[in-house]
Formats: C-alpha cells, structure tokens, sequence
C-alpha cells in the first residue's frame, strides 16, 4: 500500500507500465513514462542542491511539466506549493516569501512578470523555466544576479541520465515518512492574504484512497482535470487516478463548451467541478452517448435547479455531492442513491474520517441542532505555515471523551455551521465568516441564494452582509441574468417574497451584466462583491 504520495505514482506504473497516465493535448505518457520522467526530476533537482522539505514552486498552466514537477519534489523529499497560474506577480511573491520557496519552476513569459516582484523574495535561489532552450539566454533577466536559470529540459535530461541504473553519481533522496510534509496549499484569500495549510504524505495518500473507494475508480476510468492544480480539490484528481491507475487528461478551457468538446474526444468517465462551473454545463447540449460515469461537486452547494438540470442533460452520469476544506481534504459525500431523499444534504463522513457537530463548548449537538463542524482522522492537515495564532484557532485538541485516546489528537474546525439529522446526514448551514446577522437573526447566504437560483431566469447569484447602523448587517443579493433572458430586481424581489421571512429579504438586489467575479479556485467571491457596496448602506457623516 502506498505511503507517500509519489508511491501512488509508482505503484501504477509497476502494475500497468503500459497503461496512459496522463494526457494533455497531442502528448501522451504512459505509467512508466510519467514515473521515470519523476524520478528524473528528483534526480536532477537533489543535484542542484533540493534540500529536506525545501520548498518548490510551480507557477504553470496545466501541463506535463507541473505534474512531472510536483511529484519529483515529493519523490526527492522536498516539498511542493502548487501556485494558481490565475494569480498576479504581486500574489505570487507573496506566497513564495511566505514559505520561503527556493526553487521555482515557471515558463519564461511568466518570469518575465514576476521580475518585479521577486526582490522580496531573499530565499528563491533557482528558477527552473519551460520553453527554454539548452543553452539560451534571456537578456531581461540578466538584472536577476542572485538567481540561477536553468532551462527545464536541459534539467531533465541532466536528470534521466542520473537515473539511468548504475549512474555512480546519483544522489539517493530524503529520507522521508508519511508524517512528513508533503505540500503545502494556499487558500484563495478572500479574508485576507491566503494560509498555507500544510499536508504530509499520510493526508494526501489517505485522500486518495478514501475518495477512489467511493467513487470506485479503477484503471478504465479517464478524469478530466479542469481545476487547478492549486487547489486541493484539483489535485485529487491527480491523486485519486493515479491510486486507481486511470487515465487523468489535462485541460486549461476558457468556455464551457471546450469541457464538453474534451469529454467526447477524450472518452472521459470522471469530471469534477464546483458550482459556476456546472450552472454553465447544465446549459450544453450533452451528446445521448455520453461517456460519463460520475460528476463530482465540491467548494459550494451545488443548487438544486442545476442539479436537476444535470440530471436531466446527463442521465447515465451519477451526482457525487461532496463538501471539503483544504484544512482536512475531503469531509463528506452523499452517495447519489440518495438524492431523490435528500437532495440539500452535504452526506456522511467519508471513508477514514469521522465528522462531528459540536457547540462551542466541545460538547456533541443533538440531532438537528446547528454547531460546528468538526473533523478528525488521517485527513486532518499539519496547520498553517508560519501562522501560529490562525493554527492555534482551527486546530485544536479534541476532548479524550470525544477520541477516546489517551494522548492528545488535534481535529480541524471548520469555521462552518452544520447540522446533522437523526439518521446521520449532515446539512450546511452557512460559513461562520459568511453568516448574515441582521435584525438579531443569523442567516444563511446560501439559504436565500436557494430561492433566488429556483428562479429560471438567474444564472449566477450570491447573497451577502454589509453593515447596516440601524439592523446590523443589511442582504444584498447580486444576480445575473441567462443569455437571451430579461431579468429586473423588482421582479426578482418579488419572487423572494412569498419564499421568504421578512427578515431575510434582501435589502437591496442588483443585476449584474455579466458573469459574477471568482476567486481563483473558481468560486463566486462574496467577499469582493460586499466591498462595493458597503458604502451603499454607511450612516452618514454628521
């Protein structure tokens, strides 16, 4: 059984050498191409000096190379930060001072922006750069003394000859255990400059396996990888098919329909998305022979008018609703036999995890009583890097009557208020972060973008607080309207009105002309909504 995330890797390779690993447009590797490109890189990258847990960036699309990059971290014993290739220069340094990069692999058009930013960035000693020739230089970065660049394919090389059996001067890796950091994944940052939570190998082994068991992936299936590398939910697909020895197909789509066109041509079976994602799919005209198997949601409540439009469009495909914090991976599912009983329900725990609903005071909620949720097990996260105080909060010691161990066991909270019925299915309820208090009331945005998403005229929606003098926090809703539809606030009030208390009318609804902003993981930003229309609601200066 594999112990640490580059064996999952490895393992296929030796059961299937033969087997296509990963695709991405005209070019193909197969199980034992891909690991003996990794272990080419690992072999390179501890010449050129990688150290134990020593940080390696990669600020790529979706490619060959980041993956290559990644796992040959890991197999060296470093460790990988997977950086969104949507974030800016300003962003991106942020993050490689942050956990003290030292290698970067980057293309050489996107160093060229980065240029500007790097001289905070004391301890990045080596770039590594894709579509840099053997040999070539890159005059405008010159002015980067402190640097070495060398050209990622000339490192490969360097690296397959390394690896080559009986090279004398290879260099053994790391000695390295599952409970070693493996990765380290930012959040988006809605909230403020992004954490990095820590992983070691144990929790993104054990993430592979508990999802490819309940998704019962298995060496014929070929998952679409449309999320960004970056985010964790993203990397599972990595994970996950590499464990099941499937077939993962890389795609960097600008339009909806470039999903579509990669699902037919490549005979996909898997395809995970998060909710703008699949308000736009459900609109497409999916072939009657579609190949898919599984659809996967997580990073928000998938609302029930695109579920049922993706049931509609995609029969044969079963609905996999998940929820997940990058804290802990993956905390639950709802297997899709019971989507016609319980359509809102977040699920149950997932294999090897136990998730529980708990008050402030650590005691255990009764059924159907809102707290929060906590999760515990092999998937609990090493914290945030360099972020004592914000650790200290999340992660915490669970109560000996709760574990029932004797040394101490440290469990992720959440942030997010659930309930849990009598039968066990779990119910989101709202962010803590992202609950609207008004009028004393405490209310769930994704409560009011429920009724508003019921209406067939809305595309995208996002409910939200701004402060208000007189109720505490005023409802804004933000809409926008489905191609070739007429949508007005007044009207879209109106709906709201039969379907909702007075309390939780939204104070003020906008249309908005085009598709909503998102963080970088693809999800809508409430946050950055709310900051434009807080001076809508401010009490006037006397």
């Amino acid at each position: 059984m594999s112990q640490l995330v580059h064996d999952l890797l490895f393992e296929a390779a030796r059961r299937a050498p033969g087997a296509e690993a990963l695709v991405y447009g005209a070019r193909r590797l197969d199980y034992a191409g891909l690991a003996g490109a990794v272990r080419g890189a690992a072999s390179a990258l501890l010449r050129h000096g990688l150290a134990r847990q020593e940080r390696l960036a990669v600020y790529l699309e979706k490619n060959l190379e980041n993956v290559t990059a990644m796992f040959g971290a890991a197999a060296a014993g470093g460790t990988f930060v997977p950086v969104n290739p949507l974030l800016k220069p300003e962003q991106v340094a942020y993050i490689l001072a942050d956990c003290n990069v030292g290698v970067l692999v980057t293309s050489v058009e996107r160093l060229r922006l980065l240029k500007p930013a790097l001289a905070g960035c004391p301890e990045l000693r080596l770039v590594l750069l894709t579509g840099l020739a053997a040999g070539a230089a890159v005059p405008e970065l010159a002015e980067l003394p402190a640097l070495r660049l060398l050209g990622w394919d000339e490192l490969m090389a360097a690296g397959a000859l390394l690896d080559a059996a009986g090279a004398a001067d290879a260099v053994a890796p790391h000695r390295c255990v599952d409970a070693d950091m493996a990765a380290i994944m930012y959040t988006s940052g809605s909230t403020g400059k992004p954490k990095g939570v820590v992983l070691s190998h144990r929790n993104l082994v054990a993430g592979a396996h508990s999802v490819a068991e309940y998704l019962d992936n298995s060496p014929a299936d070929r998952i679409l990888a449309v999320l960004p590398l970056s985010f964790d939910y993203g990397l599972s697909q990595l994970t996950t098919g590499f464990r099941a020895g499937a077939s993962v197909v890389l795609l960097n789509h600008l339009l909806p329909q470039d999903v579509l066109h990669a699902v037919r041509d490549e005979r996909i079976t898997g395809l995970a998305g998060v909710p703008p994602l699949w308000r736009q799919l459900a609109g497409l005209n999916w072939p009657a022979d579609c190949t898919l198997r599984y659809l996967t949601n997580s990073g928000g409540a998938m609302p029930r008018v695109t579920l049922d439009a993706l049931r509609r469009a995609l029969p044969a495909a079963r609905p996999f609703l998940m929820y997940g914090l990058t804290e802990a991976f993956r905390s639950t599912y709802l297997p899709p036999e019971e989507l016609e009983r319980r359509p809102d329900s977040m699920g149950r725990a997932i294999p090897n995890a136990e998730v529980m609903v708990l008050r402030p005071d650590g005691s255990e909620c009764e059924a159907d009583e809102p707290g929060e949720l906590v999760h515990r097990g092999a998937l609990v996260g090493m914290g945030y890097w360099n972020d004592p105080v914000n650790t200290a909060l999340r992660y915490r010691v669970l109560s000996p009557r709760l574990s029932g161990l004797t040394l101490p066991e440290v469990a992720v909270w959440s942030g997010d208020t659930v309930r849990k019925d009598a039968e066990g299915f779990l119910y989101f309820i709202g962010r803590n972060d992202e609950m609207i208090k008004t009028s004393g009331y405490r209310v769930s945005p994704a409560e009011i973008e429920e009724v508003v998403y019921a209406r067939q005229q809305v595309a995208e929606a996002a409910a939200f607080g701004v402060p208000h003098p007189a109720l505490g926090q005023a409802i804004v809703v933000v809409a926008s309207a489905r191609d070739g539809v007429a949508l007005t606030a007044e009207a879209l009030l109106a709906a709201c009105r039969p379907e909702l208390p007075g309390y939780m009318l939204p104070a003020k609804i906008v249309i908005w002309p085009e598709s909503l902003p998102r963080n970088p993981n693809g999800k809508i930003d409430r946050k950055l909504l709310s900051l434009q229309f807080v001076a809508a609601f401010a009490e006037p200066t006397p």
